[in-house]
This record gives C-alpha cells, structure tokens and sequence, in this order.
C-alpha cells in the first residue's frame, strides 16, 4: 500500500498515448476487407492488402476496377443504389455474394461517408440471410422489458452485462463509470469462474486517453476479435496519397493502438468489445467485453444488439440516477424554498441565508459555509479562517470560468494553499453570485482519507528501453491499493444542482434590489434637489418679513424705550433676540442647500495646506482657549474641494475646542490606513464626549445636546453640513467617544461605505 495526495494514471504515460494518431492507423485488422469508393463511378481508389485472402484478387489489381465488376449481374444494380444513397447507414448491412477461390462467399458490406470518401467494409458472413426479423424483435423487446424494469442505476447496470454476456458469449462482460477525472470504476460483472473478477476495482484515466474516448463517443462500438492479429495495410494509389492520410474514425476493422493490443495481452485477454454509455452526448461509461478462452468475433447482427441494448441503457441513465437521488432532491427543492423565501422577506439577504444556520449547509450536505458579500463575510459551521479565505476569494476571482459554480473535491489540486486547510476544507463548491464584484456563496467539505483498490497498479507503466523511456501498460492487474489524501467526499449532482439554482435566485433578488435602489436613488436626489430649492427660497422669503419684526422692534425700543413699563421692556428685547436667533437658523439652513446645490471643485490637494490656512484663520480662538493642536505626521493628500475641505476642518475643530471642559485641552488631527477604505483622516480631542446613543443623533440639522446658551450656544447644523460634505465627496463620516474621556471623529474621502475600523492604530 502506498499514500499518495495526487491521482494516478498522470505523467508520461497519459501525456504520450494521448500523442498516438489512433484515428489514422494506416491499416485495418485482417478478419474484413476496406475499400475506399469514388463516387458515382464506384472505382476503387484504396483497398487493404489481405484482399487476396478473403476475395481471392491481389489488392494491386483492384484499384481502379469498378465495384460492380466484383458483384454478380443480380446484384450489382441494388448495390450501387444503395451506396449512392444519402442515408447509407439505413442500409446497413449490405448482404453481397462474390465468387472467391472458385466459390461463393458471402460478406456483410458496412458503409459510411467520412470526410469527402466513400468507404466500404466488407466482413465475411457466416448466412447469406439475416435472422428473421421477429426473431430479432422478441429478442430486443425482452431486452428492453428487463433494463426498463431495473429499480435503480445498479440494476440496471448487472440487467446490462447479463444481457451482453448473453448475447454474445463472451467470458467477462462489465460496466464502468468514468468518473471526473476520466478514472473508471466497475459497477457491474458478469463472467466465467476463470475470468479473473474486477468488480469494484478502479481502472486509472490512462486505459483510456483522451482521443480513444472521443472516438468512444462518435461511435456506440469496437470489436476486436483476436489481440495476435498481423494489420493488414491501406494500399493506394498515387493520387490518394494527396488527400492525405484515411481517417478511419468510424471504421469497424480500423487496427487498434499497439499500447492497447499490448494492454489486453498483459489482462490474459485474447478478444475484447467495447459499447459506449452515453449521457447527454457525453461518455458516461463503457460495457467492456473481453475473452479470455482464445479469439472471438461476434457478427454484425449480434453486435446490432448489443448497440442497441448501449442505446438503450444509455437512455435510462439520467432517469435511473435521479431516482436514486429523488429523495434528497425533494429536500434540497425544500430547503431552497425556504432560504428563498427569508432572502426575499430580509433585507440583508445574506443574513436570511445563514439564519438559522443548518439550512445553507443541508443544502449540499456540507460541512462548513461562507457568504461574501460587498467585502463582508458570514460564515456558518467550519470554515477557513478570515485570511484564508480572502486568499480563496481572490483566485476564484482570478479563475477565467469565475461565472460559473466550481466544485472540486481536491481543492489543493487546482490551488495548492488549499493544503494548509484541507482539514476544514478540500471540497469546495464556489457560487459566484454577481458581476465584476468578487461575491460568493462558498461550501466546505473536510478532508476524507479513502482507500482505494485499483486493478493493479496505475502508476507503473512507463519502462526503460535501449535507454529510453517508453511507454508500456502495466503488466500486473492484480490488486493494488491507494491511499488518497486531500480530499473530499464527492459532491452529488443534485447538491452542485442546488447551488447553482441557489445563484440565479441571489442573482435575480440583487437585480431586483438594484432596480428598487436604482429607482428609489432617482427619487430621493429629485425630493433632495426639491427640498433644496425649497430651503434656499423660503429662507430668502422668511428673511424678509424677519428683518421688518427685528427693525420695528428695534425702533420702538429707542423710541419708546424709556416710556415702556418693565414687563414690556422685557417682552420687546425678548422679540429682538428672537429675531435674531431666527436670522441665524435661517442663515444655517441656506448654507446647508448650497452645501448640496454648489458643484465641487475636485482636484488632487495637499491637505496640510488647508489645515495650515484654518489654523492660521482659528489662531485668537485657538489662543483663547488655551488649545494644544497636534498633527503627528503629515496627512497624506486626496482628491477633493479644496474650499469644502476647509469648512469640514473648521467645524470639526471648532466642536473640538468648544465642547471641552478639561484644564488642559488638546484636539489632534491625522490619518491612518485601513484595510477596507484606504485612508481615513481624525480629528480627537479630550473632551467631554458623547454618549453611545446619541452617536447618529449628532448628525441631524439643528439636533443640540444640551441646553441652547450652554458651551457658547449654536444652531445644531455644524456637524450636518460636515456629514452633507462627506458624502457629496463619495466618503463616510463616524465617530468613536467616550463620555468623561473625548472624542474622535474619523472621514473618508472616495472610498466604499462600510463598517467602522478600529481606532488603535491611530492612538
């Protein structure tokens, strides 16, 4: 027993028969005779060279003869028109008698029209008829009765390798199933006692490389009736050679890869048949027949049926499989409905997939989850850690597929840093959710050490020859066991099926979201353009009547001033003062609709400059108040209004230095990096801060904390129109306080809106 983290049949050995021209072999196995017809003549132009053998004419003396001149008078009509045909494969096979030797021989002609050339296989019949039509109908309909009635895939697998065994008479008949990696496993057997059994074994993806399963997948069979056969070669002539070399892709003699000759001689197989099991267009398995008790051929007929039962169990797969899964798909169907339903009802639709938490992940059945979604990540059950998973983030990123769900069940494979956490996560299904941002749902699946039994071993066929590496199969298909680590339990159709089905409703809810946002954003900047024009005329309307309350009080007060009784006298100044504050209110709320009406002049600005220019302007105040002013470093530049900028240092500093009660005060101003919005700039101060909730209401217009005469007074509209400028510079304002201890207002300028950073990097 070995322990290996890689699968097997990798290396020189896939990479080099990959290279073998399989399709164009230059000759044909000798138990036929290939012709290759000129059309409408039907002149020879190819023939192969055991024509003797079996047509008794030397191949030489062919060419160029007519086809017709080879067949009796009787039948020479109905031949041609069927060649001529445009549906030659309904005419298959074609019963042709030619004198051979003396005598009458009679041969199955099967033709086919590839790549321009009309070819012609001639295999030698053993009647003259065919069996009787419902002989052959009784016989495929009992066939059909049997697979249709197999309960599941298992079944319906041993009905299969029954049914060819019997058929045919082969001594070992199985079915394998491809898995992901193009290694096969035995699902079902059939066989003779000396057959040695491989039910259960694992077959690497080097058997069979990649253009030997592309022709499995252009045709349902290959037969090979004797593995010690001399290939018989493709005589031409000369011009032949110019259309270059015959590609026998869908030839039933074409001579088979030597590697594979020498691989069923190291099995002890003396005559094999391969029927393809297609799923959707796409190979899905073999039902591999081979003997072992001397050469077989099987005829044509026979080999039609057992096509046939390929046809037809390959058409009962899907349906086979979704039984077997029928259960768990209800379940998932189930489970989708409801996280639909909760990300359809929350607003934050990631917090309705991960509460409650088992739902997401019973809908693959895995172990661990993470939902990232706008730069922030919820993780249910076990999971990478944060770093870890920002690495993982940023190559599903990279992937050039990243639109489509990945899954993997070796993650390390494709992304070796994987390795680090394959105890929490060598699977991997990976659910992008949107375009152009890196969102994704992501499921886990633990590592899973398995043992697996291969029909000898995989990794050994390559040998040394005349000092040259060669490749050769392996010659022992004795047991062998692997041990595999690195990865996962595999991920079941139907579970990679609900992920993506999951994607396109998260994918239909953020457009639907979108739009609402898209619309409601077109609304509110209507409203604010309204409200806007509205603030700036009726404070210009309001200022008006304001000034004629405050100059006739005032007049009265110097005319009347002295004949007023005290109460009155009161009651006037009261009406002055009134005024007054009310000319101060209207003033803030015009200057808050220009701060949203005026166009911002946005240029690259060295921000120390426009600290220096409001410190030199706040310098009496700043000296009046007996104020430290700190700035650490330089503050890095950003691209803003100048001016603006200007005001938000100025009200910032302004609070700082007017709601401060300590003997020595100090207000720091500086910047800091963070992970998720570059910089973010402070101003901080020892104060007499704020309390936790009142941290919003501080932002509201014409919002006081405390009483209106109280730390100098003021209109409340300071910090709103700081807030205002912020975020018409596409940035985010917040603060962190403690009462008793000082406060710290943090600005970003052009950067994403997101959670509050931590402050401890800017102490």
């Amino acid at each position: 027993m070995r322990t290996d983290a890689a699968g097997p049949g990798q290396g020189v050995d896939l990479t080099n028969c990959d290279k073998d021209p399989i399709h164009i072999p230059g000759g044909i196995q000798p138990h036929g005779v290939l012709l290759v017809l000129q059309e409408p003549a039907l002149t020879i132009r190819q023939v192969s060279e055991n024509a003797q053998a079996l047509l008794g004419l030397p191949a030489q003396a062919l060419l160029e003869t007519a086809l017709e001149a080879l067949l009796p008078e009787s039948q020479a009509a109905s031949v041609r028109a069927s060649l001529l045909s445009e549906r030659l494969a309904d005419n298959n096979p074609l019963k042709l008698s030619l004198q051979a030797h003396g005598q009458e021989r009679f041969f199955n002609g099967i033709a086919h029209r590839h790549t321009g050339r009309l070819i012609l296989e001639l295999e030698p019949a053993t009647e003259q008829e065919a069996p009787p039509f419902f002989g052959f109908y009784h016989q495929a309909r009992g066939s059909m009765s049997r697979l249709r009635d197999a309960r599941d895939l298992r079944a319906l697998c041993e009905e299969a390798v029954r049914e060819v065994r019997r058929l045919t008479g082969f001594d070992r008949v199985i079915i394998y199933r491809f898995d992901t990696d193009w290694n096969g496993q035995v699902l079902a057997e059939d066989r003779v006692e000396k057959a040695d059994p491989y039910m259960g074994l694992h077959f690497p993806a080097s058997d069979i490389p990649r253009q030997a399963r592309e022709l499995y997948t252009l045709n349902w069979l290959r037969i090979i009736p004797t593995v010690d056969y001399v290939p018989a070669r493709m005589l031409g002539l000369p011009e032949e050679a110019a259309l270059g070399p015959l590609d026998m892709s869908f030839c039933v003699l074409r001579s088979v890869s030597p590697i594979h000759l020498e691989y069923l001689h190291n099995m002890g197989a003396y005559a094999s048949m391969s029927i393809s099991l297609l799923e959707q267009g796409r190979l899905w398995g073999l039902i591999s027949c081979t003997h072992v008790s001397g050469p077989k051929y099987v005829p044509y007929e026979v080999r039609t049926a057992c096509e046939f039962v390929g046809e037809f169990m390959s058409s009962f797969l899907s349906t086979k499989e979704d039984q077997e899964n029928y259960d768990q798909r209800l379940r998932a169907r189930a489970v989708q409905a409801r996280l639909l339903e909760r990300m359809t009802r929350n607003l934050d639709f990631a917090e309705g997939l991960c509460h409650p938490p088992p739902e997401l992940l019973d809908l693959t059945g895995a172990s661990g989850a993470a939902v990232y979604f706008n730069g922030k990540t919820t993780i249910v059950g076990t999971a990478p850690s944060d770093e870890q998973l920002q690495g993982l983030i940023r190559w599903l990123g990279e992937r050039p597929e990243q639109r489509e769900v990945f899954a993997t069940t070796c993650l390390s494979r494709v992304y070796p840093e994987a390795e680090e956490f394959k105890d929490v996560a060598a699977g991997l299904i990976a659910a992008p959710m949107s375009r152009g941002r890196h969102n994704y749902v992501l499921w886990f699946r633990p590592e899973v050490v398995q043992t697996v039994e291969w029909g000898g071993n995989p990794n050994k066929p390559v040998d040394m020859r005349d000092d040259q590496l060669r490749l050769h199969p392996r010659k022992s298909f004795a047991l062998w066991k692997e041990t595999v680590r690195g990865k996962s339990l595999p991920w079941k159709d139907y579970e990679v099926e609900a992920a993506e089905e999951l994607r396109r409703n998260i994918i239909d809810i953020v457009l639907q979201r979108s739009e609402e946002l898209l619309k409601l954003n077109t609304e509110l900047e209507r409203s604010n353009v309204e409200l806007d024009s509205f603030a700036h005329a009726a404070g210009h309307d309001l200022k008006e009547p304001l000034r004629g309350i405050h100059n006739y009080t005032s007049l009265v007060l110097r005319e009347e001033g002295q004949g007023l009784n005290p109460t009155n006298q009161k009651r006037m100044d009261t009406v002055v003062r009134l005024t007054q504050r009310m000319e101060s209110l209207i003033n803030s709320l015009l200057h808050y609709s220009q701060v949203g009406r005026t166009e911002l002049s946005l240029r690259e600005t060295d921000l120390n400059e426009v600290l220096a220019s409001v410190l030199e302007l706040m310098k009496p105040r700043i000296d009046e108040a007996q104020v430290e002013v700190r700035v650490p470093t330089p503050l890095p530049p950003a691209r803003c209004d100048r001016v603006r900028m200007a005001e938000v240092f100025t009200n910032l500093l302004t609070n700082a230095i007017k709601y401060n009660d300590k003997d020595k005060k100090w207000v720091e101003i500086g910047s800091m990096s963070t992970s998720d919005r570059g910089t973010a700039y402070y101003v901080r101060d020892n104060g007499i801060g704020i309390k936790p909730e009142y941290h919003d209401t501080v932002f509201r217009i014409f919002k006081r904390l405390h009483g209106r005469d109280k730390f100098g007074g003021g209109t409340g509209t300071g910090l709103t129109i700081v807030k205002r400028l912020i975020e018409r510079h596409n940035g985010r304002i917040w603060l962190e306080s403690q009462p008793g201890v000082g406060t710290t207002f943090f600005f970003t300028l052009g950067s994403e809106q997101g959670a509050p950073v931590s402050t401890e990097g800017g102490k």
